[in-house]
């Protein structure tokens, strides 16, 4: 029996021992743990960080997609009939105004043009003596020395030399103007392309098919296509044009890079093209190093106008729906998150220009989204800026999708 209770007092006291570690443990851990507060416990609202919305001004662009065409374009055809004798240039060459392209066979012209000097000179020596025979028998007409149907041969005979006269010096006219034709020449300054006859060629006055073609590269104009839609958006948009320089255009050409000289906008075409629906905007712009040539593929940059009151936010405070519906959380009044539908009108750098869905004075939540829901509450913390991602300058930017 002694033993029997010797075995329960040590028992009992190996409980008490047991107790007095149990509750010496929790006392350590209250003092060696951090304290959990409302952020960094499970029980306290998520942090998140947020920006003001705010509203500035921004000079907004529309990037169109425009080919080059030339200044000016001459297609050189023969306005006689002819041999070929020469081709007086290189192909792919610079040519002056007024600079001989071709010499046609000159001679058969040379010919036509001494015959009609020979039939004008026969004409002159027969004036004289058919007008001294008809004033001669005016005045004989006058004594009745001659018949009046004498008279009127007579008169009609000077009539008939004076009107060979005239007829002959429209022919040598004609054949001067005509040996000048037989050489062909530049009409307009520019580079003159590839030659379709060579020496021996015959070639006939106002034939379809042109001996050659200049291009007047410098300037150049770039045609660009802009639809319709689009262009009533813009004259509805209310967006400011004093002083943006609404003329000037910037230029990107196929591989990326941009033209180092702007262009002005000379004007909207107002005839819509029925199979595009869209009208062409004519830009010209300086080409004095034959950067850009006939057919090139470019992007123009168009100034739309000044946008007063424009709210851009972050892209990282904008999330998607299912169905790819943009939207945003903002911290109420209440300090919980509140859910706004976006509508985003193009992005700017790395923002977005936001068209309806924010205020100024809101405050958008832009880190701490994760596993976010409307009405949760949280505490907001203004955004750093400096550990986001660099992006390009909001100040002028150009049309993208949103």
């Amino acid at each position: 029996m002694q033993k029997i209770s010797k075995i329960r007092l040590i028992l009992i006291m190996m409980s008490v021992w047991a107790a007095l570690a149990l509750t010496g443990c929790d006392e350590v851990g209250k003092l060696i743990s951090p304290a959990t507060g409302p952020e960094q416990g499970p029980g306290g609202p998520p942090q998140v960080s947020v920006v003001t919305v705010t509203t500035q001004k921004v000079t907004l662009t529309t990037e169109l997609p425009g080919r080059t065409a030339p200044f000016r374009i001459a297609q050189i055809r023969p306005q006689i009939s002819g041999l070929i004798l020469k081709r007086l240039f290189e192909e792919g060459s610079d040519v002056k105004a007024g600079q001989v392209l071709y010499q046609i066979d000159p001679a058969p012209f040379y010919a036509a043009l001494d015959n009609a000097k020979a039939a004008l000179g026969r004409a002159k020596a027969n004036l004289a003596a058919t007008r001294l025979r008809a004033e001669r028998y005016k005045d004989l007409l006058a004594d009745k020395a001659v018949s009046q149907q004498n008279y009127d041969d007579a008169a009609a005979a000077l009539t008939q030399v004076m009107a060979d006269i005239a007829y002959y010096k429209a022919t040598l006219k004609t054949a001067s103007i005509n040996l000048g034709y037989t050489k062909i020449i530049a009409p307009i300054s520019g580079r003159i392309g590839l030659s379709n006859v060579t020496e021996g060629a015959i070639v006939t006055a106002y034939q379809p098919i042109a001996l050659t073609t200049i291009q007047q590269l410098d300037p150049i104009y770039v045609n660009v296509p802009q639809s319709t839609i689009e262009l009533l958006r813009l004259k509805g948009s209310g967006l400011n044009h004093e002083g943006t320089d609404q003329n000037k255009v910037k230029l990107m050409l196929e591989d990326g890079t941009v033209y180092p000289q702007e262009g002005i906008l000379q004007f909207f075409d107002v005839t819509v093209d029925p199979t595009t629906g869209s009208v062409i905007l004519r830009v010209v712009f300086p080409n004095p190093k034959d950067v850009l040539l006939p057919g090139m593929f470019v992007r123009a940059v168009i100034n739309e106008g000044i946008n007063e009151q424009a709210i851009l936010i972050p892209q990282q405070g904008v999330s998607r729906d299912p169905k790819g519906n943009p939207f945003a959380l903002v911290v109420d009044a209440e300090s919980k998150a509140g859910f706004r539908p976006l509508t985003l009108d193009r992005a700017i750098g790395d923002k977005w220009l936001v068209s309806a869905g924010l205020a100024p004075g809101d405050r958008l939540i832009v880190e701490g989204l994760l596993m976010l829901r409307p009405g949760t509450p949280v505490k907001a913390t203004p955004f750093d800026p400096t550990h986001a991602s660099p992006g390009a300058s909001p100040q002028k930017q150009s049309k993208g999708g949103a």
